[in-house]
């Protein structure tokens, strides 16, 4: 629901990936943004009108996406969708950052626009490393992406998880993804995507920099 820069293109990267989507919209001008490659449904309508929705074909749907410029139309079309059409899978997007997490907690995912997009600018504007790559929506857990320090290079991925109080999500080695094991040895030049607690994110980077105990 909602067919503007992110609609369009959130429909066009479904569609890349060969799912089949419908796009709804009250201005019917705006599936001018899908181009004349997009090959699945348009309505013009409310998202929150049950009818537009059924005519949309959501009574087939696997997920719905609530990404118009309106927070009250994306949160209530959310809720129609998963409260009358149950569809599990369901997201809006939200501007006011306090509204998203009321939602959130309400069980309806949401996507708060404005404090991912300043999260996002901040990153680019203070040295680099002093703000994460990512937070959670209670701001609780971090993820962090670094270079493996040196000290650590030979020693076990579990080690290092343990001294830091870490979890690897995955790493870079030599430019291809990995799932690092905790039997996974640590070598240069690793890239290393860390999820941390905030409140304890000085500490792990402190154990990090320090490298392993001495046996």
């Amino acid at each position: 629901m909602g067919c503007g820069r992110v609609g369009s293109t959130l429909s066009r990267n479904l569609e890349a990936r060969g799912h089949s989507t419908a796009v709804i919209d009250t201005n019917p001008d705006a599936f001018r943004r899908l181009g004349p490659g997009f090959a699945g449904v348009t309505v013009t309508g409310m998202g929150f009108d049950r009818d537009v929705l059924v005519k949309a074909g959501i009574e087939h749907a696997d997920a719905f996406a609530a990404v118009s410029s309106g927070d009250n139309s994306n949160i209530i079309s959310a809720r129609v969708a998963r409260e009358q059409f149950r569809i599990e899978n369901v997201v809006a997007r939200i501007y006011d950052p306090g509204r998203a997490e009321v939602y959130e907690r309400l069980g309806v995912p949401t996507v708060a626009t404005v404090p991912w997009a300043a999260d996002q600018v901040l990153r680019r504007l203070v040295p680099a490393g002093s703000e994460p790559t990512w937070r959670d929506q209670s701001g609780d857990v971090r993820l962090d992406n670094v270079y493996a320090p040196f000290s650590w290079v030979g020693h076990r991925m579990a080690d290092l998880e343990e001294a830091a109080a870490v979890r690897v999500a995955y790493l870079t080695r030599l430019g291809k993804g990995l799932i690092a094991t905790p039997d996974t040895v640590i070598q240069e030049g690793d890239y290393l995507n860390l999820f941390m607690l905030e409140s304890t994110a000085e500490a792990s980077h402190a154990a990090l920099d320090a490298g392993p105990e001495a046996d």
